[in-house]
């Protein structure tokens, strides 16, 4: 017979709890929602506490839990409390790390859309803007907020009234409905671990938590345009802490030759592999040398 192990959950921290719940209720769909406050600052912030619960109204509710380190509240749950409206756009793989480097905990007022190279897309019908990336938005309306309690951990139930849909056509079918087979959509699973829809199911990526990457504003607009590098590749680029020093860009220069990479083009397709084989700060030291190329 098999051990198990049973436990009670006021006898958890709070850490071990938000795991062990977290890695055992996965998959999750995630929520990316784009909010504004009441001067209108934008925010756009991932949650996988989400899900829809109605089609008649069309209501989805996602949850910006209080931090279980400080008990602090989400920008996303003060901002829909000072302007109840909300875009819910929905995550695929071609987009999974610029979603995850908008996570991270940067100061109030700024603009994730930047941050994490998302581009900004005007709403019709609510003041948030919607991520121009995403395969459907939802426009909402937000109808109820539930707080469940006021201690670390403790959700906030957001309640979202669908008021527009926005769908990208190339993820329809022949019959004008939604592929999921073309869709490729990604879920949440415990830890850093992410599922997919399509091809491999399981893969995992650097998630920002105590640390905050430069973002993808600060690359330079020769690496940000790209023909080579993928919208994942930049999230992975703009998670690094800061950039390579003159040093490290030398030893870059040396590892590029010995390729026989001369070009940007070759040199980008260097930094490409690199990434691929998990070395982002030297990827990054490859790029910044091929800018120096005339």
């Amino acid at each position: 017979m098999e051990s198990i192990k049973t436990v009670t959950p006021k006898d958890l921290s709070q850490p071990d709890l938000h795991s062990i719940l977290l890695s055992a209720v996965a998959p999750r769909p995630i929520c990316f929602a784009s909010t504004i406050d009441k001067k209108g600052n934008v925010n756009l912030s991932p949650f996988s506490f989400f899900n829809v619960f109605s089609s008649n109204p069309p209501l989805m509710i996602f949850s910006p839990a209080r931090s279980g380190r400080d008990n602090s509240t989400k920008h996303s749950y003060q901002n829909v409390k000072e302007v109840p409206e909300v875009v819910i756009n929905i995550v695929n793989h071609p987009m999974v790390e610029q979603m995850s480097l908008a996570s991270t905990a940067y100061e109030k007022g700024t603009n994730e859309f930047i941050k994490a190279g998302f581009a900004q897309v005007p709403s019709e019908k609510v003041g948030p803007p919607r991520v121009g990336e995403a395969p459907v938005s939802f426009e909402c309306k937000v109808t109820k907020i539930i707080e469940l309690a006021e201690l670390p951990g403790a959700g906030n139930l957001i309640f979202a009234e669908v008021v527009l849909i926005h769908i990208n056509e190339k993820y329809l079918d022949e019959q004008g409905g939604l592929d999921t087979t073309k869709l490729d959509l990604v879920g949440r699973m415990g830890g850093s671990w992410y599922t997919r829809s399509s091809g491999d199911s399981l893969f995992e990526i650097p998630k920002p938590i105590r640390t905050k990457g430069i973002g993808v504003d600060q690359l330079p607009e020769g690496i940000r345009e790209s023909e080579i590098l993928t919208g994942n590749n930049l999230g992975r680029l703009g998670n690094v802490e800061k950039l390579p020093t003159e040093t490290e860009i030398e030893n870059a220069a040396t590892l590029s030759a010995a390729k026989g990479a001369s070009t940007k083009r070759e040199l980008h397709q260097v930094a490409k592999e690199q990434l691929e084989a998990g070395e982002t700060e030297l990827a990054l030291a490859v790029l910044l040398y091929a800018e120096k190329i005339d």
